[in-house]
């Protein structure tokens, strides 16, 4: 499947209004006026801060006014207020600023997206035979709770659906089914009962519907991949990288109310406009 020519195809039909609030970098600035000049979005340029953005922040939180007004002075807080307002559809940020600060922006001027109490990203992983897959998370949380990996796999369900036309999730961990025990197999275990996926699976189980027959569960085809903790995910997406010649595309952040994309320090002009488009297309 070709993910890209798919939510470029979204991105034309949405004209979604985008805020690039580090466009002094000048990947930025170029991906931005590409975008522009190809129909792809809306560049919608940094406002200055208003009362309209003061009122997202304080309807999401209960700070003193004045504390609000002193962080919209910081564009990409009053870049996640403008989206918070409603007088921008996403957020790309990230290559000058940490993940850390892209979250907090976005969790006091966007919000969660209800239901959701676990801000979460995920790799796009784009393979040489043209299979796609959505691996999560590989970027954010380090070692989540059972309940953190539930909310995780929910939010990659969605994103997956979104931009693959399908969510088949599988729960990874060395154990599959009940031929393990351990912590991090239980955890994984209760995450997937909360969820309503399967889990826990191996890879090859969850990949290999031959295999998964074999170890006596379902499976074998899926391509939305949850994996129990940071090393886990980081390591194998990764690897698809190096060893299989596969595109990994992100890390996107999920599970804020309106989209929210956390660029990585060294991306390219390509990495932004794709991460961007991608971003879009969970808009819709």
């Amino acid at each position: 499947m070709d993910v890209l020519g798919f939510v470029k195809g979204i991105a034309i039909k949405a004209q979604a209004r985008v805020v690039f609030p580090e466009m002094e970098d000048p990947r930025v600035a170029q991906a931005a006026a590409q975008m522009k000049a190809e129909g792809l979005a809306q560049v919608v340029p940094l406002a200055p801060a208003s009362d309209a953005h003061l009122q997202a922040m304080l309807a999401l939180r209960p700070v003193k006014p004045a504390l609000a007004k002193r962080m919209l002075t910081r564009p990409l807080i009053r870049a996640a207020a403008m989206v918070g307002a409603g007088e921008a559809d996403v957020l790309v940020a990230g290559i000058a600023s940490p993940t850390k600060k892209v979250i907090e922006a976005a969790s006091l001027a966007v919000g969660l997206a209800d239901g959701c109490n676990t801000p979460s990203s995920f790799f796009l992983m784009q393979m040489p035979d043209d299979r796609a897959f959505v691996f999560a998370d590989c970027a954010l949380n380090v070692d989540p709770s059972a309940e953190e990996l539930a909310d995780i796999a929910r939010a990659t369900a969605a994103s997956a659906l979104a931009l693959l036309g399908r969510a088949e999730v599988a729960m990874l961990s060395f154990s599959t089914g009940t031929s393990g025990a351990g912590k991090s197999v239980e955890k994984v275990r209760a995450a997937a009962k909360a969820a309503g996926y399967q889990g826990p699976l191996q890879a090859d189980a969850a990949l290999n519907a031959v295999i998964a027959a074999k170890k006596g569960v379902d499976g074998g085809d899926a391509n939305t991949l949850i994996f129990p903790n940071l090393d886990a995910g980081n390591i194998a997406y990764k690897l698809m990288q190096e060893l299989a010649g596969a595109q990994a595309i992100g890390p996107v952040l999920q599970g804020f109310r309106r989209p929210v994309c956390d660029l990585s320090r060294g991306a390219s002009v390509e990495d932004i406009i794709a991460a961007t488009m991608i971003s879009i297309a969970l808009g819709q």
